[in-house]
């Protein structure tokens, strides 16, 4: 009898340590285990690919909010979209106004004041002459006929906003808007966004050459993110260096060799002056752009693309933000609010610029 009573009593007490190591490991797995759980996904809109990971317990349902609001934008702000606002607001050319979604109009004004900021070296009114040029379609070399024609219907002055009842209108008959230029880093904003309403730790978000990041990763880590090489191809791409970032932080990138072809033995690319119709050339071939807006670090990368690298570095610091220019003779030059943060990586190649 003595001895069943101590077996009885070890019992108990092994059964209490069990109990109470289950307790704390349910503990444990509700406060951090759901950290670990993560979910990458892979959709398609505006003309590009979106690659999401995303870290929490809603990880899954987050990543499919961010899909549904890259679809929801694109339907809202781009001119190919039947009865959207950009492509009712061109449709209306030269005769009324028009009521907007108040986020459209919001992007109107920033691409309006930029443009004013620029005197035109970035200009939303371009679609005349990206229409021409269809570099997603048919890659069409104008005529210099066609193109004195498309530039007279260029001008951001005839693009008016009323912001206090959102309505805009656009002066002239064939006149267009085309936001191609702050699209998909709006759309990282967006995707943001849905992330906010949803239990996770951390996102990133790539949208073509915008990125939006989104917390910090489950070991507390920063973000680590590429600058793309431009001599490498879409199916092979490699990297000229990195960037340590933030959540928080949006990194946008205009380069040549995003839309390029080649006719009679020339080589075209999508970054147009909207002054001349023409490729800009200024012997760089990427700009990349860090602030903390989306649509901002998009509309800022090829607004100093156009520039060029000193009036582009005043026009970003302007806004708070960074850059790294990377130019055909493989210089890299980074702003002084990058310097510590960005590693070159391929020396082969290139080289940072003093």
């Amino acid at each position: 009898m003595p001895n069943l009573t101590k077996h009885k009593k070890i019992t108990i007490v092994l059964c209490c340590v069990l109990g109470a190591v289950i307790v704390i490991l349910a503990v444990v797995w509700a406060r951090f285990g759901y950290r670990a759980q993560s979910y990458s996904s892979t959709s398609y809109a505006m003309g590009t690919y979106i690659q999401q990971t995303v870290y929490g317990k809603e990880a899954q349902s987050a990543a499919s909010a961010g899909s549904q609001a890259v679809t929801s934008l694109e339907d809202k702000i781009s001119w190919r979209v039947q009865d959207s606002d950009i492509a009712n607001l061109n449709d209306a050319s030269g005769t009324v106004w028009k009521t907007l979604d108040s986020y459209t109009i919001s992007l109107l004004q920033m691409s309006q004041k930029l443009a004013q900021q620029t005197d035109g070296a970035f200009d939303p009114t371009v679609l005349p002459l990206t229409s021409l040029w269809d570099f997603d379609g048919k890659k069409h070399v104008p005529t210099a006929a066609e193109l004195k024609n498309a530039l007279s219907h260029v001008g951001y002055q005839n693009l008016r906003l009323n912001t206090s009842d959102n309505t805009a209108s656009l002066k002239m008959h064939y006149n267009g808007v085309d936001l191609g230029a702050v699209g998909k880093g709006a759309a990282c904003d967006k995707v943001l966004e849905a992330y906010s309403k949803k239990n996770i730790t951390a996102a990133v978000v790539a949208v073509g050459g915008s990125i939006g990041l989104y917390g910090n990763k489950p070991d507390n880590s920063g973000w680590s993110v590429a600058v793309r090489d431009p001599k490498t191809s879409d199916s092979d791409t490699g990297s000229v260096g990195t960037i340590a970032l933030q959540g928080g932080q949006f990194v946008s990138t205009s380069g040549t060799y995003e839309k390029e072809f080649t006719a009679n033995g020339k080589t075209y690319h999508h970054l147009l002056n909207p002054k001349t119709g023409m490729p800009q050339n200024n012997g760089l071939v990427s700009v990349t752009v860090v602030c903390k807006n989306g649509a901002l670090s998009d509309a800022l990368s090829t607004a100093c693309y156009v520039l060029g690298k000193d009036k582009g570095t005043a026009l970003a610091k302007s806004y708070g933000a960074e850059t790294i220019y990377i130019d055909t003779a493989g210089n890299v030059t980074v702003s002084s609010g990058l310097k510590d943060s960005f590693q070159l990586t391929n020396t082969s190649s290139y080289r940072l610029a003093k």
